[in-house]
């Protein structure tokens, strides 16, 4: 059943639908890029450089760990979007019912593997002896809060594969809000510092949680959420690890080469530690817009699956594709022509302590974003391509393509090439637009292959109606 917060991108003009969805997604995911932006700027200007090298270099780790649970609410978007297309209301609500108790395990799980492997990831990892302690502090304190964490992305999931992407947007920013308020009293008044900005964080997750819950609760469709219909339906269930798993095991090796990645980085101090964690949060703002037009993509395919309209599935695909492009060319080169200012928020907040220098900061920054925010349009196709693939029905192609075409090339980089090369930011992160170019590569040799084969599938009567 549809409702006044439900957008049904099987009907009505297409581009609008899109837009209507993704835009909310993208402020989403530009309010948390600037409340971590938030969180990092004050935690480099009253508790220095190493503080700020200390919370941003812990980013791969985190993500390693919450990706391989978080990858299976993508399961849910796809098939609950499926069911909600076709209108069957009855699998929405099993669907949606499954996928909340998912989270809760999954949250659980990824907080008890996060507290025990934090600090010897971290020496694995390389981390200078002068940002190891903050580093582990923040970690332990951000997976406590990572149940609730989970709890939000599932519920945003369910949320959005009914085509409501405006609450999860609410939800975010009064959260956010909580988030630096926390940051200011618990950094600066209270003098915590990566312990303050960790906690901030936890607590702001934990509100999130409990605002996508009562927006389930008070849902007025099929998704609704009701305490007596909390199980696991097993056909739900392994759909959801169908579409699901491969998701979290392409983000989890992602994630690994990340780690590889940033122990390169951490043989360039922690000026270039934190260089790179301000640019990497910079380049946040780009990646996040491009990352809102994969859901679309995801669920607007996955809604006209369901409601059998081919054409609509090959248009959703056509016209993601081009807004993606738009996107990632305008933020990314945008972002690298204001580089200067923006870039002087972190200088200039690390200014206080004597680790770090400001100039230090921007010229690792620089050198990163040169080669990463230029090109990254090239990510945003890759990803859109790829959450295609996973939309039509093919999950593991999609992850085999992406581990092989990206993290594979970017290993091969890391210990073959870079090695040969100059000792520089630059030369290390050119893995990331050559793997980005060889990865489109073949997710749109798997799409040449499997869009027709879908759309015909779909033009193709059932036997109800050919009765």
């Amino acid at each position: 059943m549809k409702n006044a917060h439900s957008l049904d991108m099987s009907n009505g003009p297409l581009l609008k639908n899109i837009l209507l969805f993704a835009l909310p997604m993208v402020a989403s995911g530009v309010l948390q890029i600037l409340y971590n932006a938030a969180d990092q700027i004050v935690v480099a200007k009253w508790a220095g450089g190493t503080a700020l090298a200390a919370v941003g270099s812990n980013a791969a780790l985190i993500n390693l760990l919450v990706n391989l649970f978080v990858g299976l609410s993508l399961g849910a978007n796809v098939i609950i979007a499926r069911f909600f297309g076709a209108g069957d209301d009855e699998s929405v609500s099993s669907a949606a019912h499954t996928a909340m108790c998912l989270s809760v395990v999954c949250g659980l799980l990824a907080m008890v593997a996060g507290l025990a492997v934090s600090r010897p990831a971290l020496e694995w990892m390389g981390s200078p002896d002068d940002v190891i302690d903050q580093a582990a502090l923040y970690l332990r304190i951000y997976f406590l809060g990572v149940p609730f964490s989970m709890v939000y992305n599932y519920g945003a999931a369910i949320l959005r594969a009914v085509g409501d992407s405006r609450r999860p947007l609410n939800i975010l920013m009064l959260s956010g809000a909580i988030n630096v308020a926390l940051n200011l009293l618990l950094v600066i008044g209270l003098g915590w510092s990566v312990a303050g900005v960790a906690t901030a964080t936890a607590v702001s997750q934990a509100v999130s949680a409990g605002l996508v819950i009562y927006c389930l609760r008070h849902a007025e469709g099929s998704h609704r959420l009701c305490w007596k219909k909390l199980r696991i339906a097993g056909d739900k269930f392994w759909s959801m690890l169908r579409y699901g798993v491969p998701v979290a095991l392409q983000g989890c090796v992602f994630s690994l080469s990340n780690i590889v990645l940033q122990s390169s980085i951490n043989t360039f101090g922690a000026a270039g530690m934190a260089g790179c964690a301000a640019d990497a949060t910079i380049e946040g703002l780009v990646f996040t817009g491009m990352d809102a037009l994969k859901g679309t993509c995801i669920v607007c395919i996955g809604q006209n699956i369901g409601a059998r309209k081919p054409e609509r599935v090959k248009r959703s695909l056509t016209t993601c594709l081009l807004l993606v492009t738009a996107v990632g060319m305008a933020f990314g080169w945008g972002i690298y022509a204001l580089r200067r200012p923006i870039l002087s928020l972190y200088a200039a907040a690390s200014m206080t302590q004597t680790t770090v220098t400001a100039e230090e900061i921007f010229f690792f920054a620089t050198q990163r974003m040169q080669i990463v925010a230029t090109t990254y349009f090239l990510c945003g196709l890759m990803n859109v391509a790829a959450g295609s693939v996973q939309a039509l029905g093919a999950p593991w192609v999609a992850t085999v393509s992406a581990v092989i075409g990206t993290v594979g090339l970017r290993l091969f980089w890391i210990f073959r090439i870079f090695p040969t090369m100059e000792h520089t930011i630059f030369n290390l992160f050119l893995c990331y637009p050559i793997s980005w170019v060889f990865t489109m590569a073949a997710h749109f040799l798997c799409l040449s292959i499997l869009l027709p084969r879908v759309l015909r599938g779909l033009r193709t009567p059932l036997p109800a109606e050919q009765s």
